[in-house]
C-alpha cells in the first residue's frame, strides 16, 4: 500500500519548483522573504514544503550533516501548527520553536550562548504576555504579582528545566534576567518589548552569520482560531533580516477562516484576500499534475510498489524515476509519457508490470478528467490503495480476480456512483454474473456516433469508460462486487443450479474435447441441471468463442447427444453465430446432430456465408 505522509520522492516533477523557491530563500542578500504554497486538499504541499527544505540541507551522509549543522548557513525549521491545536496556543509554540531552534545552534559556536539565552528569555516573556489577567496587572503597574511574581521571585520551573548542554545551568540567572525584562515598579511596554524581541533577534541571526528558515505546513487543517493565532505569531517574526517564511496553506481556506475570525465586522472578500496576501511576498500555487503528470505518477506507484514487494531491483526502479523526471522536464516539446516510455521502464519479459503499464496509461486519463479526482495525488493513492487492497482480499476467498477489471470497476464506483449501482442491480446468478446492457453498451461505444444504451445515457466520461481495457461485459461481476462490499452489499439472486449442475458447468467450460468423465458428470447431473449448465457454460466461453472449430460448440453438442431434449435451446443458441466468421470445422461438428439441421439449412440459404462453408454443408448432407 502506499502512505499518505509527505515526502521528497519526486514522481511529479516537483524538484523544480523546489530548487526555485530554495534559490531565491539564497537569493536574498539577507533580506527577508515569505512565500506562499497555496493549493487544496492532497495536491502535495506538504511534500513541495519537505522538498525545498531538502534543497536547503540536502545531505544524507550523517557524519556530513554533522558537519553542515556546525556551519550552516541555514537554521531550519518546520512548525505545524495543527499538532498544538487543543493542547498548547500556537503562537507560544511557534516561538518556542525558534527559540529551541537558535539555542541548539548557539551552543554548537562559541561566545553566542548569552544572547541566545537572553533571546529565549524574552519569548518566555511574550509567552507569559498572552496569559491575560494577572499578566495585565504588572504590565500596567510595574509590579511583578501572582504568576509573573513567581517567575521574578523564583524562576519558572520551565526555564529551571532549560540548560545549554551539560555544565551550563541558566536557573542561576533567572531572578536578574526576569527582573531586567520586570523590574519593580517600572510598567512594562508591551510594544517596546516586541519591538526589542525582533532587534535581539535579527541581531543573533546576523552575528551568527545565518538565515532563519521556518516551513508552516498543514495550517489549513487548523481550526480557524488556530490559523489566525499562528498567522498572527508569524506576524511577530516577519519581515526581520535573515528570515525566510514558507507556509504552506490553502488560500481559499485562510480567507474562509478570515471570515470566521471578523464574524460581524462586515468584512468584505476584498479583505480578507489581502489579509492573507500582505503576509505573502511570493504567492506560489502546487502545480496541478497534467496528463503526462498522472500517467507518470500513477506508473510510478505501480513501481514504487514492486520494487518495495521485490520484484523490481533499486537499479531499475531509480533509473526509471530518473528516465520519468526527465522526460517531464521534456513533454513542452511534444515528448509525451506514452505506453511505449512507460513499458521502457520496466525490466523485459515482466509480464504483470508491463500489464500495470498499459493499466496506468488507460486510468490516467479519466483520473485527470473526472471531477472527483482531477489528478490529485492523495486520491490517486487512496484509488490504489482501495483496488490492492480488494486484490489482497481477492486469494483467501479463492477469488481469481484481475487487478485490472478490479481497477475499472472502482474507477466507475468512485467517478459514477449512480451508474454503477445500476449495473450493480443487474448482476444476478441466472446470468452468471453478466450485464447484457454492459455488453452492448461496450460495443456501441467503439463507434463514436452509436448512441449508448440506459443506463449510461450520453456521458463522455462513460463513453470513455466502456472502452477502456479489460472490458467488462462478458465478465463475471459477482466476484468484483463481492470484493467492493466496502462500498455497499449487493444480492444476486438464486442460483438454480445444484452441486452437479455447477460441477458440470465448469467442466464443460474447460472441456476441449469429449472423454468419458465429462459423459459422466452430464448423466449424473440429470437433464434439467445438464440444460442449465450448458447454457451457462456458453455465457462464459462467449469471449473466447471463435465459431471456427468444433470446441467452440463442444458444451452443447455432448450434452444433446446424452440429453436430446437440451436440442431446442442448444439451436437457439448456435444460432447467434456470425455468419461472416463461420468455418468449414465448425459445420463438421454439427452435421451430426439433428437439432442443429434447422440452422444448417439457414447459413447454407444465407448470402452473407462463407462458400466453404455452404460446400461443407452440401458435401455433410451427400455423406
Amino acid at each position: 500500500m502506499w502512505h499518505d505522509n509527505e515526502t521528497t520522492v519526486d514522481y511529479v516533477n516537483f524538484r523544480l519548483v523546489a530548487k526555485t523557491c530554495a534559490e531565491l530563500i539564497r537569493n536574498t542578500g539577507g533580506e527577508p522573504i515569505s512565500i506562499g504554497i497555496s493549493g487544496g486538499w492532497g495536491v502535495g504541499k506538504s511534500s513541495l514544503v519537505r522538498m525545498i527544505a531538502s534543497e536547503l540541507s540536502p545531505s544524507q551522509d550523517a557524519d556530513q550533516k554533522a558537519n553542515e549543522a556546525e556551519n550552516s548557513k541555514y537554521v531550519v525549521i518546520t512548525f505545524n501548527p495543527w499538532l498544538y491545536q487543543g493542547f498548547e496556543d500556537a503562537r507560544a509554540a511557534l516561538l518556542q520553536a525558534v527559540g529551541d531552534a537558535l539555542l541548539e545552534t548557539a551552543e554548537k559556536r562559541s561566545g553566542f550562548v548569552d544572547k541566545a539565552i537572553s533571546l529565549v528569555k524574552r519569548i518566555n516573556f511574550l509567552r507569559l504576555a498572552q496569559l491575560g489577567g494577572e499578566v495585565a496587572a504588572t504590565l500596567i503597574t510595574g509590579v511583578p504579582v501572582g504568576l509573573i511574581g513567581k517567575v521574578v521571585e523564583t524562576g519558572s520551573e520551565a526555564w529551571k528545566k532549560m540548560s545549554i548542554k551539560e555544565g551550563v545551568d541558566i536557573t542561576k540567572e533567572l531572578p536578574g534576567a526576569a527582573k531586567g525584562l520586570l523590574d519593580d515598579a517600572k510598567p512594562i511596554s508591551l510594544p517596546k518589548e516586541i519591538q526589542s524581541f525582533r532587534k535581539a533577534l535579527e541581531d543573533l541571526l546576523e552575528e551568527l552569520d545565518i538565515t532563519l528558515v521556518v516551513f508552516v505546513d498543514d495550517l489549513d487543517r487548523c481550526l480557524p482560531k488556530t490559523a489566525i493565532a499562528t498567522l498572527e505569531a508569524i506576524r511577530l517574526l516577519l519581515f526581520l533580516r535573515r528570515s525566510a517564511f514558507v507556509i504552506a496553506a490553502d488560500d481559499v481556506f485562510i480567507r474562509g477562516a478570515v471570515r470566521v475570525h471578523f464574524a460581524g465586522t462586515g468584512l468584505d472578500d476584498d479583505v480578507a484576500t489581502n489579509y492573507f496576501d500582505k503576509l505573502i511576498q511570493v504567492p506560489l500555487r502546487v502545480p496541478r499534475l497534467g496528463p503526462n503528470e498522472t500517467k507518470a505518477y500513477t506508473a510510478l506507484l505501480f513501481l514504487e510498489r514492486a520494487h518495495r514487494g521485490g520484484q523490481l531491483d533499486a537499479g531499475h526502479f531509480e533509473a526509471a524515476k530518473a528516465s520519468t523526471e526527465a522526460r517531464l522536464r521534456e513533454t513542452w516539446t511534444g515528448k509525451a509519457v506514452d505506453l511505449t516510455f512507460l513499458e521502457s521502464l520496466v525490466p523485459q519479459g515482466n509480464t504483470e508490470l508491463i500489464g500495470l503499464m498499459g493499466l496506468a496509461e488507460r486510468l490516467a486519463p479519466l483520473l485527470f478528467s473526472a471531477s472527483t479526482v482531477q489528478a490529485n495525488p492523495r486520491l490517486i493513492k487512496r484509488f490504489l490503495n482501495t483496488v490492492f487492497i480488494r486484490k489482497a482480499l481477492a486469494a483467501p476467498q479463492n477469488i481469481d480476480v484481475d487487478v485490472q477489471a478490479l481497477a475499472k470497476w472502482h474507477l466507475l464506483e468512485r467517478c459514477d456512483e449512480t451508474t454503477a449501482n445500476a449495473l450493480a442491480e443487474k448482476v444476478s446468478a441466472e446470468s452468471e454474473g453478466r450485464v447484457s446492457a454492459l455488453y452492448d453498451a461496450e460495443e456501441a461505444a467503439k463507434e463514436p456516433e452509436a448512441k449508448l444504451p440506459q443506463p449510461f445515457g450520453d456521458k463522455p466520461f462513460l463513453r470513455e469508460w466502456l472502452r477502456i481495457e479489460p472490458l467488462l461485459g462478458e465478465t463475471d461481476l459477482r466476484p468484483i462486487l463481492h470484493l467492493s462490499r466496502d462500498s455497499t452489499v449487493r444480492s444476486f439472486g438464486a442460483d438454480d443450479l445444484n452441486a452437479a449442475g455447477k460441477a458440470l458447468r465448469d467442466a464443460l467450460v474447460s472441456a476441449r474435447n469429449a472423454n468419458e468423465t465429462l459423459n459422466q458428470r452430464i448423466r449424473e447431473a440429470g437433464e434439467v441441471q445438464s440444460g442449465l449448465a450448458m447454457v451457462r457454460a456458453w455465457e462464459v466461453r462467449r469471449s473466447s468463442r471463435t465459431w471456427q472449430k468444433a470446441e467452440d460448440v463442444l458444451m452443447l453438442t455432448e450434452v444433446c447427444r446424452i440429453h436430446p431434449s437440451a436440442g431446442a435451446r442448444a439451436a437457439a443458441l448456435v444460432n447467434q453465430a456470425p455468419v461472416t466468421q463461420l468455418a468449414p470445422g465448425l459445420v463438421s461438428a454439427l452435421t451430426d446432430c439433428q437439432w442443429a439441421n434447422g440452422v444448417l439449412a439457414e447459413w447454407e440459404r444465407n448470402d452473407q456465408t462463407p462458400g466453404s462453408v455452404k460446400r461443407a454443408i452440401t458435401n455433410a448432407r451427400k455423406q
